[in-house]
């Protein structure tokens, strides 16, 4: 009986790694917030309507942009390369395995052959 206990607490670990490292950056752990702070666009949205100009072409300076004088340029530029930050960060979509196709489409499928 005591066998029979022990075998069912045991746990398989398969080693997959479930969300796969795209950077280096990830490799080492890092969660994409160190860059902006945030990885949510309205949260970033609502502090670049904060800063002022000169605080706004520091931002931009800092993530890596030349600064411009045009602020609504500024903005979409930075929101710009927000979005792509986020892209990869964000996990990948889970692809359905799931074999639902409908008998109208295997009739489709099985006239090729």
């Amino acid at each position: 009986m005591s066998k029979k206990s022990k075998i069912n607490s045991l746990h398989q670990a398969h080693g997959k790694v479930e969300k796969r490292p795209l950077t280096l950056d990830q490799v080492w752990g890092d969660t994409g917030n160190s860059k902006y702070g945030t990885l949510d666009k309205e949260v970033y949205s609502q502090y670049l309507d904060s800063l002022n100009k000169s605080d706004l072409q520091s931002h931009a300076s800092k993530i890596g942009l030349v600064p411009i004088d045009d602020r609504k340029a500024l903005v979409a530029r930075l929101n710009k390369e927000f979005q792509k930050h986020v892209t990869i960060y964000k996990p990948s979509p889970q692809v359905n395995r799931n074999n639902t196709t409908s008998k109208v489409a295997k009739d489709i499928l099985s006239e090729g052959r």
